[in-house]
């Protein structure tokens, strides 16, 4: 599988790269996303095949179609050291063993998506924990180090810290909004004194924080002395992981692989839903993937207009569901390389509007018009929403759910269709946002073991400005040449 970037470049401009080429890097040269050359296309008998695999088998079948320059051997082995019991609480019970990501049913044709029993409680564990892997082992094969550099507006700095804490050759610097995560959040990044883990408290929002990554990632000489990486969903590695769910979800719903299936997912960077939209490029039978937004509701404004208008950092919202303030989604492109059929020289059209703080505007084009080709349907949830889903979830299921979880739902109702099975993706476990549980249903949501007082535990994290000299100059000088 040979790679390419969403703006015409690879890893040098005008060549196709490998996996390995693309894996440690974030963004192309041309600043640009990593991309297939073209999809795998499955075939009935390869997804009739797929049907009785296990978890980690079903992960190396399609993982070994975008890393094919990895030894078989190695990537099993990779595979099978990332999705096992000891990480993952769904699949503990010896009794009764579970899958990696199980699927609930609510009810007829309504399912729940478990992803959250990962070591932080969040899905983003599903694709961290096999990166954390597939970097340790590139690196060793180089005898190379790296310094990831990553931007969280929550759940993905613990995730990727969680997965990198202690692995040779790695340092990681996670940004994230200063005073804008949930306490529980905060709490699992600041509380970690792994020497090889530093918290940056940006003053702003989580789109300075991807703003600063993205701005280091095209500094390409600093990038080549400090041997920048990251970790973000802008990383294909992650997006490639996280495509494994969808397909064991729709074998979990469904009893022959024609049937329709439809997935309801929270979005705030677009990666989640991206791989789900991938999922659908290789012939997965999905129907409808339906995107809900939060109040920062640029997608969903997309989506019903085909204008793309990311927010001005003042004009974005602090929410209850906190990983969705985002106005800026990187993994967008990725989608938009796709709706303008990759023609790379008009992302880089679309992209150098927004990258000068502007808009784009595809109403009354044809492009707005292929958008319903692609399955895509929307919607947004509000605060009041979120506390209602929640209680209405709680009393119709005995099921509590955290908030971002509570707009997918909200939202994949909306969209509901006879006779088309509906799968909610959940993205963390409500303990981590305790304080709208407690508004929404008056008591304490559950803590898993380890986690119960975690907020009480010391914590370190340096609090700077939202600027580029100050981030790289704290790099440099935790980040020997």
């Amino acid at each position: 599988m040979e790679y390419v970037s969403t703006r015409g470049g690879g890893s040098t401009p005008g060549t196709p790269s490998r996996f390995t080429d693309i894996l440690l890097g974030g963004l192309m040269p041309d600043g640009g996303l990593a991309m297939p050359v073209a999809y795998p296309r499955l075939s009935a008998t390869d997804l009739a095949a797929m049907r009785r695999m296990n978890y980690r088998e079903l992960a190396f079948s399609l993982l070994s179609l975008f890393a094919d320059d990895i030894p078989a051997a190695d990537l099993a082995a990779i595979v099978d050291q990332t999705y096992t019991p000891e990480v993952y609480r769904n699949a503990r019970d010896d009794e009764n063993p579970r899958d990696i990501t199980p699927v609930r049913k609510l009810e007829p044709g309504l399912h729940l998506l478990a992803l959250s029993n990962g070591p932080t409680l969040a899905f983003k564990d599903i694709a961290m924990q096999l990166l954390g892997n597939l970097f340790e082992y590139a690196l060793g094969r180089a005898n190379q180090s790296l310094n990831i550099l990553g931007a969280t507006s929550g759940d993905t700095g613990s995730s990727a810290e969680y997965a990198m804490r202690g692995k040779r050759g790695i340092r990681v610097f996670m940004l994230s909004p200063h005073g804008k995560m949930s306490a529980f959040q905060t709490a699992q990044m600041f509380s970690l004194q792994d020497p090889n883990i530093h918290n940056l408290a940006v003053r702003g929002v989580f789109d300075d924080c991807q703003d600063i990554v993205k701005a280091v990632s095209n500094d390409h000489a600093f990038k080549a002395r400090y041997r920048i990486g990251t970790v973000n969903s802008i990383n294909w590695a992650r997006v490639s992981a996280q495509i494994v769910y969808y397909f064991k979800a729709y074998f979990a719903v469904t009893e022959n692989d024609s049937q329709p299936v439809s997935f309801s997912v929270p979005s705030g960077n677009f990666g989640n839903i991206c791989a789900g939209h991938i999922a659908r490029m290789m012939g997965l039978p999905i129907r409808k993937l339906i995107l809900a937004t939060n109040e920062n509701d640029v997608l969903d404004e997309f989506f019903r207009t085909g204008v793309y208008r990311p927010r001005a950092t003042a004009e974005t919202r602090q929410t209850s569901s906190p990983s969705m303030d985002i106005s800026k989604a990187s993994n967008f492109e990725r989608f938009v390389f796709d709706l303008v059929d990759r023609d790379a020289g008009k992302v880089r059209e679309l992209w150098a509007a927004v990258d000068a703080g502007g808009a784009f505007d595809l109403s009354g084009t044809p492009l707005f018009g292929r958008i319903a080709d692609f399955g895509f349907a929307s919607g947004r949830s509000t605060h009041a929403d979120r506390l209602e889903t929640i209680r209405d979830v709680y009393r119709r299921y005995g099921l509590m759910i955290d908030t971002h979880t509570a707009d997918g739902i909200k939202v994949g109702r909306e969209h509901r269709e006879p006779g088309v099975p509906l799968v909610c993706l959940e993205t963390a476990l409500p303990a981590k946002f305790a304080e709208t549980i407690r508004e929404a249903l008056d008591c304490e949501p559950p803590r898993p073991a380890g986690f119960e007082n975690i907020e009480t535990l010391p914590q370190r994290a340096e609090v700077i400005d939202a600027d580029v000299v100050q981030v790289k100059d704290y790099i440099a000088r935790h980040a020997p040449e």
